[in-house]
C-alpha cells in the first residue's frame, strides 16, 4: 500500500480538533448521547465540522483551515456556541479536560461505525479506556520533506506542550498524581510514541511499506505517534495535548505551536539528530507526571532545567514571530498561566480541594467550557 501524494498546503496554516466530554446535568457522569447531539448539530451552520468519537459519550469538533490564532479562536467560538445550544436541548453539558474524573470505562458504549467496532475488536477493553479527550493541532507544510524536518524539530517541545495542556489529574475517582494521566492510556497502544527518525519522504515511504508488509498497519491512522504526518492534508499533526478547559486556552496553544513552527522553520535554531530522542521518553514522563514543575533534559547539552523555566525562555524567543503572526495575545495568555495560576490540572485540583466532590469539579468545568 502506498502513502500517496503529500498534498500541498499553505505553510503554517492551522487546523484544530478537540475531543469533548458529554455529561448529564444530574450527577455529571458521562452521557452516551453523541448520536442525538450530532443530529441536532445538523441544524446549525458552522465552520469546520463535528463528528463522533470511539465511545458515545464523546464528540469531536474541528475547525477549518485557519490562518492563525484569531481565526482559530473565532471558529472555535462559533462551533462551541452551536454545540452548547444543541446540548442544552438534550439537558446535557459539555466540558474539556483530558479525562472524566470519575467515569468507569466498562460502562462506555462503542459508537456504531465499522471502524470503531473494528478497533474495539482489536484492542478489547483498551478501546473503552480510550474514553479520553485530546486536542490535535495540524500545521500546514509546503512539502513532504519539510513536514518531516518540522516534525522532528517540534518533537523536542513535546514535554513543553504536554505540561501546558495537562488537564487530566483524576481517573475513576482518584487523583493519579499525574498532571496528564490521559497520555498513560495512549501509551498502552502498540504504535504510540515517537515517529522514526527519517528526514525525507522517500525514506518515510520505505518505512511505511515495510510496516504495511508486516500487516501491522494499513494506513497512517494506525500510528498513534505524538506527532505524525498527514499526507492527505499536507500537515503534521501534534497529538499529545489534553483538551483544555476553555476555547481560549485551546486557541492560545494552537497559536504557540504556530509560532514554534515558524521559529524552527525560519531560524533553524538547532541541528536535528537521532540523539535528540535519547531523553525523549524521560522528558515526556516528567511532563505528564509533574506538569510545569517537571524536569526537562536538553538533548544537546544534557542540562537539566525546570519545564516552567524553559518554557519562559522559549516564549521569549518567539516574540518576533508572534508579532509577524499576530499571535501576541496567545503567548500572553500562556505566560499568565505559567507565571501565575498554573495549568488546567492545577485548576481542577484546586476545585476538588475546595469541595471534595468530583461531580462539582465537572460541573464547574462545564461552566468554563460553556463560557
Amino acid at each position: 500500500m502506498s502513502l500517496g501524494v503529500f498534498s500541498k498546503s499553505q505553510p503554517l496554516t492551522l487546523g484544530v480538533e478537540l475531543e469533548l466530554q458529554i455529561v448529564n446535568n444530574d450527577d455529571y457522569d458521562l452521557a452516551p448521547v453523541s448520536g442525538d447531539l450530532l443530529r441536532l448539530m445538523k441544524k446549525h451552520s458552522i465552520p469546520g465540522n463535528v463528528t463522533p468519537e470511539i465511545t458515545s459519550s464523546m464528540i469531536e469538533l474541528s475547525t477549518g483551515v485557519c490562518q492563525g490564532f484569531s481565526q482559530v479562536l473565532s471558529e472555535l467560538g462559533q462551533i462551541r456556541d452551536a454545540l452548547v445550544d444543541s446540548a442544552e436541548r438534550l439537558n446535557v453539558s459539555l466540558c474539556g479536560g483530558g479525562t472524566h474524573p470519575f467515569q468507569h470505562w466498562k460502562r462506555q458504549r462503542i459508537f456504531e461505525t465499522p471502524r470503531f467496532h473494528e478497533l474495539s475488536s482489536l484492542y478489547g477493553y483498551l478501546s473503552k479506556q480510550f474514553t479520553i479527550f485530546g486536542q490535535h493541532v495540524h500545521i500546514g507544510c509546503p512539502s513532504a520533506d519539510e513536514a518531516l524536518v518540522l516534525l522532528h524539530g517540534m518533537s523536542r517541545f513535546i514535554p513543553h506542550l504536554i505540561a501546558l495542556a495537562a488537564s487530566s489529574p483524576f481517573v475513576q475517582g482518584e487523583d493519579t498524581g499525574f498532571d496528564s494521566a490521559r497520555l498513560n492510556s495512549v501509551f498502552a497502544f502498540p504504535l504510540s510514541g515517537r515517529a522514526p527518525f527519517v528526514q525525507n519522504w522517500n525514506d518515510f515511504e520505505t518505512y511505511f511499506t515495510k510496516m504495511t508488509r508486516t500487516g501491522v498497519v494499513s494506513g497512517m491512522k494506525d500510528f498513534y505517534w505524538d506527532i505524525r504526518p498527514k499526507p492527505e492534508f499536507g500537515t503534521i499533526e501534534v497529538r499529545v495535548l489534553d483538551t483544555p478547559l476553555t476555547i481560549e486556552k485551546a486557541a492560545a496553544i494552537a497559536g504557540f505551536i504556530q509560532c514554534l513552527a515558524r521559529w524552527i522553520t525560519v531560524e533553524k535554531p538547532f541541528t536535528l539528530s537521532e540523539d535528540d530522542y535519547l531523553p525523549y521518553t524521560f522528558n515526556r514522563f516528567q511532563a505528564c507526571r509533574f506538569g510545569l514543575d517537571g524536569t526537562f533534559v536538553d538533548p544537546e547539552t544534557g542540562e537539566h532545567r525546570v519545564l516552567r523555566d524553559d518554557l519562559i525562555a522559549v516564549l521569549s524567543r518567539l516574540d518576533t514571530h508572534a508579532g509577524d503572526l499576530h499571535a501576541e495575545a496567545a503567548l500572553q495568555y500562556l505566560r499568565r498561566e505559567i507565571n501565575g495560576v498554573g495549568n488546567d490540572a492545577a485548576w481542577l485540583r484546586r476545585i476538588e480541594d475546595e469541595n471534595h466532590l468530583l461531580p462539582e469539579v465537572v460541573r464547574r468545568a462545564t461552566k468554563r467550557w460553556h463560557g
